[in-house]
This record gives structure tokens, sequence and C-alpha cells, in this order.
């Protein structure tokens, strides 16, 4: 076939799929540095590259496994070898949409084609092979020694041939296609990234080696008994001594066993032994069972504490080290996470070894989407064709003849955003008929007909609930991405009774864009209270930005290439090199398996797990004052899952600023984490509200200051003193000889990604812009110092527009302090903008100063990582002292961050600020931050600009989901505020 990377077929010369197996036979990996040479289409640098004696002295030299894009190659134009990243050559991101023309199965003339060649020896006594691919993107033609052997696509799964290798030296052959007709079926918003990036091997294949085996392991929870069956392809012997088992395969042990679950991952370690060679088996017993609409794993409901994860390395794309899958497991259950969704494909098969040993529950998602089709209103969309067909079933039967022997995989997915088509059911019954031990899940299909559960994206808090409640309207769906029910349907809705039925899955909500996502807890509080919802899956676990030559991650829209997906690549729990963000420690405490309420009186340990007591766990208490640890100790309280349990409570030292935290640590160290890592915690604050401190008697009052409201005189100079503060024009431009100036009324914040909602919907960024809210004029009206103080008054408004905020600054000196009260009404048409005529949303309102200099902070309140209305639960209150600098999170792009709710006292630059506030510190201006495109373009501006608010809007995951809720919003009504300030 002269076009087979444009071809509906899946590929040619292939071996049939079978299960991933660790073996004792030999292996030589063919890993390692390549020869390759880039052509700009699909011809390639022709056939003399095949023969024996090709010299490819002048050809770049490629690591294997990789992709082409990611590192050093000659231009296509020419020249010396270099790195494309940041080109057109180099890798290319897109959410929904094609990279190429939509004109199945056909791709465009221009398509980038590497060609590979590698020599390599082979023993003398190596017998028959097989050589195996475990993934290349997207379409590869393989030869050896000069002989076709085929070809194949499906990028992330594996594909084999029979390898007729020669004594000696042998020469390997590869032809890597950047598009192919694969490509309409691997529209997975992700970085389009050529190459071969999983690893190569050849694989000897002796007289009775076992090609397949399929290991049945089940679990009766209510006798403990477990059943285990091993189907191999030839005669062999099942062995696991610890529990005395030695079988022949395909024949039936049964006996009493520990099951396997995500919180216990008992895995019995054995062999499969044939006459030929020896796999290692990992058997886990359980069950997996949907039982009047719960799901079920060992009789007992599961909710999955899940997260989204792409493979993703900032340096080698989605060739990944063991290491670095090792690390993300070890983060995941860090963070309290218990699932993962292998978005949007099979993930490297030792993810998912790595899964079973550490524990996760896994919903393993097939090598198949179809997004782009959206563009052409889903007409030719593949699993709706009938030429498709063998393509996509092609990919189902591979990725479950890889993965069926993992305990770990408790789901099969279908497919991402497919639509709809008959495919689906032709998907549905193969898996049913190779394999009935796990429920099949795909959330595109509103009949959900070939799904065990119901599913949509991005449901709002209020929709969920319905949904938990079996409440949803009948003859309604769920709108896209799950934010309100389309409009009723006259036409009777056949499915409504089956979807009512079903268990609910989110496997996708709160998008991690940037500065968010918000309302996790809220979230994780209806899915818990609902038995129907079985928990969800976080968009998603790690940003995508490639390491860039100038510093920095590189995102979509630093290409110049269309189409592009923008900055949506940047969308992860954790930062592209792995560092959490401030929201991993929100996750944590949402997924929390263990409750701890803490009163004055009792603590209370609700054990919220699958089926683990809290026997692995020791209770930690202590007594704070202020940042010093006044008493402590430990209790042990064993606490069966879905129980509670309830101790008496420590009593309370004397002390200020008195706080009782109560943790649960490991007892012992875990695989996944050493001893005393915090696995959930509780606090009670017993001095937390918002009300001023009570202030001490001062030399003041002796000196006979009047201890009301201090004294106000106007110098020559234009200046006005108020105790230790000196004012000029309106505005505080020293305190105690501390160089601190403002404020000025601020109701802007730099718009983070949620607030740039999804193209125009929730577009609050958009709407700000047009309004001006972006580039407010403060105006001073009048000055007025008096017996009582000084009093302040002005404007805050944008230009052209007749809608402000009127705000009155009212000071006092009191007790050695300087005591500021606003008061703000707005006036004018905020409610009836040009801007679509929305209402404006207010992001704060609060007061912006300036300090001449402040390297770090110390603050009573919620720390240490940023918080917001919206993302506060998993932030202890305490005593917190952090530098400037590190209170900066680093999103690759700049917006609004670093902010600490219910602050109770600050203490910055000599400053030191006490009230019920909000603060955010930096070295740039709030407009700079606005402005920069990345976080290297921020600079020191030489001041330290400090917010101090009333309140601030909470983050949302609007960048794809529904709008903030509204008891996270800032009332836009008349509203007054005191703080104190004084110098330290």
């Amino acid at each position: 076939m002269s076009d087979y990377w444009q071809s509906f077929a899946p590929g040619e010369g292939r071996r049939a799929p079978r299960a991933d197996a660790v073996t004792d036979a030999r292996t030589i990996s063919l890993n390692g540095t390549w020869a390759f040479r880039l052509s700009p289409t699909a011809a390639g640098t022709g056939e003399a590259f095949l023969s024996d004696d090709f010299d490819a002295a002048g050809w770049d030299s490629m690591r294997v496994p990789s992709h082409w894009v990611l590192e050093e190659f000659t231009p296509l134009a020419g020249g010396a070898a270099r790195s494309m990243r940041g080109t057109a050559e180099g890798p290319l991101y897109t959410n929904t949409a094609y990279p190429i023309p939509i004109d199945p199965p056909y791709v465009q003339r221009e398509n980038p084609t590497g060609d590979y060649r590698l020599e390599f020896d082979v023993p003398a006594d190596f017998g028959d092979a097989v050589l195996r691919f475990q993934g290349v993107d997207s379409c590869a033609k393989v030869w050896l020694n000069g002989v076709e052997l085929g070809w194949s696509t499906g990028s992330r799964l594996p594909f084999e041939f029979d390898a007729p290798v020669r004594p000696g030296r042998n020469v390997l052959a590869v032809r890597v296609h950047r598009f192919s007709a694969g490509t309409y079926l691997e529209d997975q918003d992700m970085w389009w990234l050529p190459g071969i990036f999983r690893d190569v091997e050849l694989i000897e294949r002796p007289e009775a080696s076992i090609d397949d085996h399929f290991v049945h392991a089940d679990y009766d929870h209510v006798t403990g008994v477990g059943t285990l069956r091993v189907d191999a392809t030839c005669a062999a012997v099942v062995e696991i001594p610890e529990l005395g088992i030695r079988i022949p395969a395909g024949d039936t042990w049964s006996g009493s066993v520990d099951p396997w679950s995500a919180e216990s991952p008992r895995l019995y370690r054995g062999t499969l032994r044939s006459a030929g060679e020896a796999i290692s088996l990992a058997v886990g017993f359980r069950r997996v069972s949907i039982d009047d609409g719960v799901f079920r794993v060992n009789g007992r409901p599961v909710k999955l504490r899940g997260v989204n994860r792409h493979e993703h390395d900032a340096d080698r794309g989605r060739t990944l080290s063991l290491d670095d899958m090792r690390r993300d497991i070890e983060l995941m259950k860090r963070a309290n996470v218990d699932a993962v969704r292998t978005a949007h494909y099979p993930p490297h098969p030792d993810f998912l070894r790595l899964c079973d040993e550490y524990g996760l529950w896994v919903l393993l998602e097939n090598d198949l989407e179809t997004h782009g089709f959206i563009y052409s209103g889903w007409e030719g969309n593949p699993p709706a064709v009938p030429e498709w067909r063998d393509a996509i079933m092609d990919r189902m039967r591979r990725t479950l003849e890889r993965d069926k022997n993992h305990p770990s995989i408790v789901i099969w997915s279908m497919a991402n955003e497919s639509m709809t088509g008959d495919a689906f059911a032709e998907l549905r019954a193969y898996i049913d008929e190779r394999d009935g031990s796990r429920p099949v899940i795909y959330e595109r299909d509103p009949s959900y007909r070939d799904s065990d559960f119901y599913s949509v994206m991005y449901p709002s808090l209020e929709v969920l609930d319905q949904i938990g409640r079996h409440e949803e309207p009948a003859s309604r769906k769920v709108g896209m991405h799950g934010m309100e029910f389309d409009a009723a349907s006259s036409e009777p809705d056949p499915f409504d009774e089956r979807r009512r039925g079903l268990p609910f899955l989110l496997i996708e909500y709160a998008h991690a864009m940037g500065n968010g996502p918000g309302s996790l807890s809220d979230y994780w509080e209806i899915m818990a209270r609902h038995d129907r919802i079985c928990g969800g899956f976080v968009w998603e676990w790690i940003d995508h930005g490639f390491r860039g030559p100038e510093g920095g991650f590189l995102h979509g829209s630093d290409i110049d290439y269309e189409p592009n997906g923008g900055r949506f690549n940047l969308d992860g729990l954790l930062f592209s090199d792995r560092t959490p963000s401030p929201a991993v420690r929100e996750l944590a405490k949402a997924y929390a398996p263990i409750g701890i309420s803490v009163t004055s009186s009792v603590i209370t340990v609700t054990n919220t797990r699958h089926s683990r007591p809290t026997d692995d766990v020791v209770f930690e208490w202590r007594w704070t004052s202020g940042a010093t640890v006044v008493a402590s100790g430990a209790f042990d309280l064993l606490v069966d899952a879905g129980s509670s349990g309830v101790v008496d409570a420590p009593a309370a030292p004397a002390g200020d600023d008195l706080v009782l935290t109560v943790s649960a640590v490991l007892a012992a160290d875990e695989v996944w984490a050493p001893a005393g890592h915090v696995v959930a915690w509780g606090q009670f604050v017993v001095v937390g509200g918002p009300e001023l401190r009570s202030w001490p008697q001062t030399a003041d009052r002796a000196a006979g200051v009047d201890p009301q409201f201090g004294t106000v005189s106007a110098g020559t100079d234009h200046r006005i003193r108020l105790g230790d503060a000196l004012f000029e024009g309106g505005r505080l431009v020293s305190l105690g000889g501390i160089d601190i100036a403002g404020p000025v009324l601020d109701l802007h914040r730099a718009p983070t990604e949620n607030d740039h909602g999804q193209g125009g919907n929730n577009n609050l960024a958009r709407m700000w812009q047009q309004v001006g809210q972006n580039r407010l004029i403060d105006t001073v009206m009048s000055i007025d110092p008096g017996p009582d103080g000084l009093v302040v008054r002005g404007r805050t408004g944008a230009a052209t527009r007749n809608h402000a905020a009127e705000w009155e600054m009212r000071w006092r000196w009191v007790d050695a302090a300087l005591e500021l009260t606003t008061t703000v009404d707005f006036v004018g048409p905020w409610g009836d903008t040009p801007y679509q005529h929305h209402d404006v949303w207010i992001p704060r309102i609060g007061l912006l100063f300036s300090l001449g200099s402040a390297d770090e902070a110390t603050w009573f309140g919620h720390g240490p990582d940023e918080t917001y209305a919206d993302s506060r639960m998993g932030s202890q209150v305490g005593v917190w002292t952090r530098t400037v600098d590190d209170m900066q999170t680093p999103h690759e792009v700049p917006q609004e961050n670093g902010n600490h709710v219910d602050t109770r006292w600050l203490e910055i630059g000599g400053i030191r600020i006490d009230g019920g506030f909000d603060f955010t510190a930096r070295r740039w201006t709030p407009l700079d931050l606005e402005r920069a495109a990345h976080l290297r373009e921020l600079r020191d501006s030489g001041r330290v600009w400090l917010n101090i608010d009333h309140a601030q809007m909470g983050i949302g995951s609007a960048s794809v989901g529904p709008a903030l809720p509204e008891k996270y919003r800032v009332p836009r009504e008349r509203t007054s505020w005191t703080v104190r300030l004084r110098a330290a």
C-alpha cells in the first residue's frame, strides 16, 4: 500500500495484541542513539537507508525513546542541527482543533517524516524473536535487514512484529510520519509530539513460550474467599508460594486471601511457567460491581478521589522515566489522591505496575478522541463511519489486551469526547465478551446505552446536587460541560429511566488552569453526601509546559502556528517541572479520607476510607500560642471505615492567638511516604475572628494626648501630621518614619485564567477591560482635618464611564496606632454596562499601599500558601513567616496570586496592621502583573505593593466550567471596614 499512512486501516503485518508481561525471556533493548533524518513529506529520504551498506554518517543522531521535535535535528531548510522548540517545526499544541485539514483519511502533503536507522548485534544463539514498539507517534513503517515487517498506527499503544533476526549485525529501519489517518483519532488536548517515544525491544521467543495470559482473580467479600484462574496460550504452571498454589494454567483455585484495594494494595507474587518462559505474576484479588446504582469494590461503595493524568515531562514530553512515574504516584498518594484517569490514552505499562503496587484505582482510557470534528458539525465523525470501524476496534482491543491483568484497573473507558456512533456498541460488545469483570464508561453519548455510568463534565454545584438526588429534569440533558440543563424538550427521553438508575461519575471537574481551582471542598461535600455519586477526577494533574530557551515554560501561544490551543496546556495541579502548586494542598484537604472535627471539648474522627481502619495512623495534637507550641501530645483511636470515634480535647492553655491542631499522621513508613506524613488534620481556633485586638495602654495617655482621636496638625508644606503619621495630598506618606504610601481604593485584580472564562463564556477579564475596570482613576475630592482626625473623600472610576465608587477614608490616632475606617458606596450604572448589559463584578474591594522596602512578612491567619474565599480549607491557621519573594506563586502566565484570607494581623516592612483582612504583597505593581505574558517579564519595581483587602472574590474554575458561585463573589454594596496600622 503506497499511501498506508492515510489509510482507514490500523496497520499491517503486526502480531495479535497480548498482555504486557514481565518475562525472563532474553530481551535486547534497542533504546539508545539512532541515526535520524527529517524530510518534509511522507516520502521520507527514499529507500536507500534500508540497505545494509547505507552510509548514515551525514545524518543526525537521535535519542530513542524521544520526540524528535524536542531534540536537536537538522531543520528542513538545512543548516546545523538545533532544537526546534518554539517554532512550527517543533512541538505544536491544540486543544480541540486538528492541525491538519479535515479530509479523512487523508493528511496534508507537508507531512514531516523522520527516518530512523539502527545497527545492532544479536548473539549467535538468539532464537526466534519478536520486535516490540511500546509507542510511536503517529504512524510507523518498519524494515529489518531490508525486509518490510509492516506498519502501525495507534500512538500510545504497543505493536509487535515477528522479527527474522540474523546472528551478528542487523539493521533496523523505521519511517515515522508526524501526521497520518490515525491523527483523526488522537485529538486529545495535548502537544503533537512525533517520534519513537517509548521503548523498543527485541524479545526472544523460544519454543513453548507464552504468547498471552489472562489473570482472573475474584474476591467474595462475604466469605473472604479468593478465586484464581490464569489462562495461558500454552501448557504452563501457576505458582504462588505464599498461598501454596501450584496448579496448571486454566485450573481454578479457591482459598482465603486478603483483598486488593487502593488503600491496601495486597499483591500475591508468583510465576506462570511454561517449558520455554517464566512470567512474573502480581495477583490482586478484588471484585468490581455496580449494585442498585452504587459503584462498589469488594462489596463496599467507592468514592474515587481522582485526577486526570496526561503523560508529560518539561524536557522529554511523553517520554517518561520510571522515576517520573514513581514521583507522580507518590505525590498523588501524599495528596490523598486514590484514583487516576489515564487521560486520554493508555500510559506506559510501568505506570500501571506502580499503580498495582502503590494502590490507585485506575480508569483506563482507550487511545481515541475525535474532538476536532466539532468544527465540521460532527459530519464524518469516525465512530459513526463504517470505514473507521476496524481502526477504532483495533485500539480498544490493544488497550484491553495489554492491560487486562492489572488489579488497579477497575473501569474501562472507550474514548473521550468523540460524540456518538455505532462503533461504541461494537466496542462495548467486545469488552463484555472479553472481560466482564469491569464496568465501562463513555461520557459523551447522552443515551448512555453503552455506559455503566452517567457522567458529565464540569457541572455546577447546583447541577451536581440535583444529579446526586436523582432529580435531574426528565427529557433534559446537561449541556456541554455540565454547567446547566438544556432547555426542556417536548420529546420524551427513552433513556431517562436507564440514566437515573446509573451511578454518576465526574469524569472531569475543577479545571485547574492557573490560579485555582476553587470550590474543591464544596464539590466533595456534595459527592460525599450522595451514594449515587462515586467520585470524580480533577482536570488535570500537571501543566504541559516545555522548558523554554529563555527560561520558564513554553505554552501554545508561544508558537507562531495556527490552529493554536493557546495557554490551555497549562492547566495542572503541578507546575510543568512537577513542583506542586498551592492547589495540591487544597486538594489533599478536600480528599482527606479521615475527617477530624475539633471543638473546645471534643475531637471527632470520621473514617471515610473505602475499607481500611485507622490502625495505620497516630493522632497528634498541639496547642499553639502565636508561633509557639505550648502543649502537645498524641493518642490512638481505632475507627473502622464508615464509622466515627470521639475523644476529649486537651484543655486550652493560657495565651493569645490560641489554636488547637489535631493531625492524623502515618505511624510507620509506607512505600509512598515516610512515617509522620500528615494524612488529615483539623483545627479549633480560639482567637480567629476578624474583630480588632484589645489595645494596651501606651505612653500617649500619660503624655496627655487625646486617647480617643489624637491630634491633627497642618504644616506650611501642605503636609498633615496625625500622631506618628504624615500625610500629603490626602495620602499617607510615612508612619513612624517608615516609608509607606497610599492607600488608593482597589477594585481590580490581574485576571486569573479562570477570570478569562472559556471564550465568551464567563469572561470577566473581557468585561473588566471593556468597562475600564482594569484602568480605574482614583481622585481625591476633599481633605478635612479636624479634632476627631482626618477625613479624606474621593471617587474611583473609569475613563468614559459614569459608574464609580465614592469613598471616605477616616483616619484617627488611637493608642499609638493609626486607625483607618474606609466606607465605599457604588454609584452609577454598574448593573447595565456597555458590555452586553452585564452586571460588573468587583473582583476585590480593598486598599493598595506601597512600601519603600520589605523582605519578609509575618502574619496570623491562614497559611503558608495562598488562600482565597473558595480555596482556603487546605491551609492551617497559625503564625507564618515568609519572604515576599516566596509568597509569589510562579504561574507561568502571570495573574492574581499570593492572597491570604482572614488575616488577623500582619507585620511587614516595619509596619504592623491589625484587623480582619486579606493581604497580598509583591514587588511589582498590579498593572505590571496584568500586562506580563510570562513570569520572566516581571521586574522588581523598587517598592513592595501591599493589598489590604476587605474582600476578594474566589477563584472558581470557569476557564472550563461554571461561573463562580454567588457566595464567593464580592457584593457591590455599601461597605465599611476598619484596620489599624502602627510602626512595628
